[in-house]
């Protein structure tokens, strides 16, 4: 039974569709079908909103391990992630029961839910969403347990992304709001039936999801520098399988770089700008029926 969740915007401040989303249902309300659930509407992160950058000083969205909320860091993000925590949490015994996180990428990962357990209740809402929204992705994290990981979603006891693409940051494209507003009510109608009793496991048919593999860096040369940059074929092809032999790098002196994998890979956040800085090119994963 969920009888709190907390739908938040802005834990990226330049990610703008979670945050518009969030403000024109504050202004406007909520469809009256989820009148029976008891949702707080919330913008994380107002500093980096107001800038226009993803974070002030270092990445909310990487702050709530148990480590980082019990450091004595005072960054203004680390220092937000402690209020978050009492507001949402605390974390490990949280008052919230289902934290839905909202957030944009540059990649064209389409509507994406990440999930970061596959249990019978993420798989039920999996199954739930691709059911009702089947252009929707499901991404399965569970590399590690839940509680492990350093996201704000994990204040809850529950907790989900919703990641939609692609979408330049500080820009709002409303092909890209639609999707994030349809995700959001498809997961909110899943809560409504959830409440009522009316979901089963067994009634909801198997769905297409990816499990998370590993980061996949550019190419640097011996002074840091890249060598590469993503090839054209590959651009824009997230969560389409990527075939040994197939080319992912374009190297600057007009060389292909191959994937040298022994098996397809599913490649998502393919070029994603706020990953720049760590040299991240894309990500991999699994296809597997969830």
């Amino acid at each position: 039974m969920f009888n709190k969740i907390a739908l938040v915007g802005g834990t990226h401040g330049n990610e703008t569709s979670g945050i518009q989303l969030i403000r024109n249902w504050q202004a406007f309300g909520l469809p009256s079908r989820f009148s029976t659930l008891n949702v707080s509407l919330n913008i994380a992160n107002e500093a980096a909103l107001e800038a226009n950058v993803r974070f002030v000083e270092e990445d909310l969205n990487r702050q709530f391990t148990f480590d980082g909320l019990a450091s004595s860091n005072t960054s203004k993000e680390a220092v937000l992630a402690k209020t978050l925590n009492q507001k949402f949490g605390p974390k490990g015994n949280s008052a919230t029961d289902f934290v839905i996180d909202i957030h944009n990428t540059t990649s064209a990962m389409g509507a994406t839910l990440i999930l970061l357990e596959a249990d019978d209740f993420h798989t039920q809402l999996g199954r739930y969403v691709k059911q009702h929204m089947p252009e929707a992705n499901i991404l399965v994290e569970d590399e590690k347990p839940y509680l492990e990981h350093g996201y704000l979603c994990t204040t809850g006891k529950k907790g989900v992304m919703i990641e939609v693409g692609g979408q330049p940051q500080g820009v709002l494209r409303e092909d890209v709001y639609l999707l994030t507003q349809t995700m959001a009510e498809v997961i909110l109608d899943f809560c409504v039936a959830y409440n009522q009793g009316d979901i089963s496991t067994d009634a909801l048919p198997p769905c297409e999801a990816f499990r998370l593999g590993e980061n996949i860096s550019f190419p640097l040369s011996e002074k840091g520098q890249r060598t590469a940059m993503i090839h054209h074929s590959f651009q824009d092809s997230d969560f389409a399988p990527l075939l040994p032999g197939m080319p992912m790098f374009r190297t600057f002196d007009g060389k292909d770089i191959n994937w040298e994998g022994d098996k397809e890979t599913y490649p998502h956040f393919i070029n994603e700008a706020a990953y720049h800085k760590l040299d991240v090119a894309f990500a991999t994963a699994e296809r597997f029926m969830l």
